[in-house]
């Protein structure tokens, strides 16, 4: 299960509203271990695609040196999908190199940019999805929103 704060996942759909029609991507780190995804990293799409997302190469290798030097971990990885549902495409699937994250997928697509949204969590390990349930949760338990 992905247990998530309000604020972070408000945040996340933000930022599909805001890319859409493009797909909107990024991380959400946290503590090595922990399991709880604590600081909001948005990415830029370097395919600008509606249809396609793609981490920078240049701001990947960026975020991975600066979460080594914090001590934290990919806890979430997320990407919207603008004309589709929030499941995994066959590509997303083969670009799922983190065992241990959490992949968020958001659809924008069929709302009038106000939402309802799909907001929905799975976890990929080698080529093989399973969705899991997502608790959203107003802040993480002896812990105060930064």
């Amino acid at each position: 299960m992905l247990t998530i704060t309000q604020d972070l996942h408000d945040r996340i759909v933000a930022h599909a509203r805001a890319d859409h029609p493009d797909e909107a991507c990024g991380v959400i780190a946290g503590p090595a271990g922990s399991g709880r995804p604590e600081r909001f990293v948005p990415m830029l799409n370097a395919a600008r695609s509606p249809t396609f997302y793609e981490f920078d190469s240049t701001d990947l290798l960026k975020l991975y040196r600066e979460m080594d030097d914090r001590d934290e971990e990919p806890v979430v990885i997320y990407h919207s999908h603008t004309a589709t549902e929030a499941y995994p495409s066959r590509t997303d699937v083969s670009y799922a190199g983190e065992p241990g994250a959490h992949y968020v997928l958001v659809s924008t697509a069929d709302t009038d940019g106000a939402g309802p949204f799909q907001f929905r969590s799975f976890r990929i390990v080698d080529g093989e999805i399973t969705e899991e349930e997502v608790e959203i949760v107003d802040a993480h338990p002896g812990r105060t929103e930064a």
